[in-house]
């Protein structure tokens, strides 16, 4: 009996499980490679996506001519220029919205903010992609761990009915497996969880950071249409 459970590792285990639970056990896996592979992808993407929004926010405020900052944006901006696509987005449409003829001051603001709000709506879609994804293995996989886990037991427990004496060595093997089941759940369910937590915390961070700049782009703009109205009423 000693000997026996001495030669117990964790591949035996798996390899001598029930075919359920095997497959139980490689779906696990697979959620977790996916849920990996999702935190280290979108990580690099927040992370990129917050260094962007910080270098860029400072041109802004340090650049008094908006039409030039949209020229040099126009051949540099990509996906993950959160900051430079909304300010693209709503100075392209006041630009477009000043070559109208008697347009009223407010309906071109108000064209803005509409340009600036879809802008806002697809950047917090690129950013919380495969976000549930990670809550779906986050909730659901202790559960199909607990799964085979259960089924695993019940093997055990109707192989014991089988034989005249149940012994550690008999008992030993079949618990083992169901454990594994639960393990390999909670492995795949704990990082994802946490990657989930915090990288919504990021993107509501970020989605803050868009809309305290479209308020920002909307009353830069609001001001030069004043301006302009201004110099129209004094010359006349």
């Amino acid at each position: 009996m000693h000997s026996s459970l001495e030669q117990m590792t964790v591949w035996s285990l798996v390899s001598e499980a029930s075919l359920l639970v095997q497959a139980v056990m490689l779906s696990l896996v697979l959620a977790s490679l996916a849920s990996w592979y999702l935190i280290v992808q979108r990580s690099a993407v927040l992370r990129r996506s917050e260094r962007e929004a910080r270098g860029f926010l400072q041109r802004f405020r340090s650049t008094a001519d908006m039409a030039q900052l949209q020229r040099e944006c126009g051949a540099e901006a990509d996906q993950d220029a959160g900051l430079q696509q909304l300010f693209q987005a709503g100075y392209r449409e006041y630009q477009h919205l000043q070559r109208e003829p008697g347009i009223a001051s407010e309906a071109v603001v108000e064209s803005v903010e509409r340009s600036l709000l879809v802008a806002i709506a697809e950047q917090e879609e690129r950013l919380e992609k495969g976000l549930p994804l990670l809550a779906t293995v986050g909730s659901v996989s202790p559960y199909v761990g607990l799964f085979g886990t259960v089924w695993g037991i019940m093997n055990s427990f109707i192989g014991l009915s089988q034989v005249q004496q149940a012994t550690l060595s008999t008992v030993a093997p079949g618990i083992a497996e169901a454990l594994i089941a639960t393990a390999i759940g909670l492995f795949a369910a704990i990082p994802a969880v946490i990657a989930y937590n915090r990288f919504s915390a990021r993107v509501a961070s970020l989605g803050a950071r868009y809309y305290g700049f479209g308020n920002e782009l909307q009353g830069r703009l609001q001001r030069k249409l004043h301006a302009g109205s201004g110099r129209i009423a004094a010359a006349a």
